[in-house]
């Protein structure tokens, strides 16, 4: 038999979202145990992204997304300010390469102004002066944006939780969940076998969330969101480039666009593409620098495509297929399910690094307010 524990509050998922919410619930004077089932936190979506600090240009007014994005930039470079974070606000550019972009890069500006964000727009004679060697017909200046060291700040994150009174467990996967009568009821595989009794959980478990809402008992089943994978894969580019700042085309389909994107050391590299796959799976094609090159010399025609090298892969949690156009991120509380003390991250993609702080207040806030 297993051991049963009681636990006030519980985060599954030590991504840097669950380490965001962790450190937030902790702070807010209750005992968190973070629950990761790998061996180390941080190493699913969290490790495998842009480490790009968005700006919230892409959402639609009054979104979620739009406006955990906004809170949550501001957020993060204020965090990485105060607590040694590597961050630098380089700024970006999104590109149009042909005239019949130019609708699409003006909606774009429109958009983000209702969301807070100012964009500069550029000629592509002007694009030319800044950018030498790039090639577009216009582009907007997005000053706001910026890139972080992702496994910096979840290092600060897990600091601040454990000074705050919370522990990280590693090698902790839930198996199943019972949620009634005012408490939850979680199975815990792993090295040390075990059941905790909470009386607050949140499952930020990234692209397994939707797959533990499916064995939570208690939960509604109307509330246990069907999900999609798009992998996206990035290549990295060998030697001297002449930027300083992020390049982005106009969106396409399920994600941003091939784009240029830099590391803290100035390193380039290129992706993510959008491919539509069954099951998580995180490997790169190398053929894939074939098409990664057509579309980047649109507009940096210079580009050399022999030092175009496979980099990583990433996988984006979708709450809708191919075809299904904007989802918003889901934060379900016990407004939303009807559970007491639950709440549920789901579809938790890009922005989700940005929105990070921003996503961890949201759930401060509803899980307070049902307290009460």
């Amino acid at each position: 038999m297993s051991e049963e524990y009681q636990v006030q509050t519980v985060v599954i998922g030590a991504g840097v979202v669950g380490l965001a919410v962790a450190r937030e619930l902790a702070r807010r004077g209750r005992e968190v145990l973070l629950l990761e089932a790998g061996s180390r936190f941080g190493e699913g979506i969290s490790s495998r992204n842009s480490e790009v600090i968005h700006a919230g240009i892409y959402y639609p007014e009054g979104t979620l997304k739009a406006r955990l994005c906004v809170e949550g930039r501001q957020l993060l470079y204020t965090y990485c300010r105060e607590h040694g974070v590597g961050h630098r606000q380089c700024g970006k550019w999104i590109v149009a390469t042909h005239e019949a972009q130019l609708d699409t890069l003006a909606g774009l500006r429109e958009a983000a102004a209702k969301n807070g964000v100012a964009l500069a727009w550029r000629d592509g004679g002007d694009v030319a002066r800044r950018l030498p060697g790039v090639r577009v017909r216009a582009a907007l200046w997005s000053a706001a944006t910026g890139i972080v060291d992702s496994h910096g700040l979840m290092v600060s994150l897990l600091a601040d939780l454990e000074a705050a009174g919370g522990q990280l467990v590693l090698q902790s996967p839930v198996l199943t969940a019972d949620s009634g009568a005012g408490r939850h009821r979680l199975e815990v595989g792993g090295a040390t076998p075990c059941v905790l009794v909470a009386r607050e959980v949140v499952n930020a478990a990234g692209l397994g969330a939707p797959a533990l809402a499916a064995r939570w008992h208690g939960l509604p089943p109307e509330q246990r969101p069907r999900q999609w994978l798009a992998r996206g894969v990035y290549f990295s580019y060998t030697g001297r480039h002449p930027f300083d700042s992020l390049i982005y085309p106009v969106p396409e389909v399920g994600g941003l666009g091939v784009h240029l994107t830099l590391d803290l050391a100035g390193q380039a590299r290129f992706g993510p593409d959008v491919e539509w796959i069954e099951r998580e799976d995180y490997r790169v094609d190398p053929a894939r620098a074939r098409a990664f090159a057509d579309g980047i010399r649109r507009w940096w025609p210079a580009l050399d495509p022999g030092r175009l090298q496979p980099a990583y892969a990433g996988i984006r949690p979708k709450l809708t297929g191919p075809d299904g156009g904007f989802f918003d991120f889901r934060i379900d509380g016990p407004a939303t399910h009807g559970v007491p003390g639950l709440v549920n991250l789901f579809g938790i993609e890009s922005p989700g690094l940005t929105a990070s702080l921003a996503i961890a207040r949201r759930v401060g806030s509803l899980l307070d307010v049902a307290a009460d």
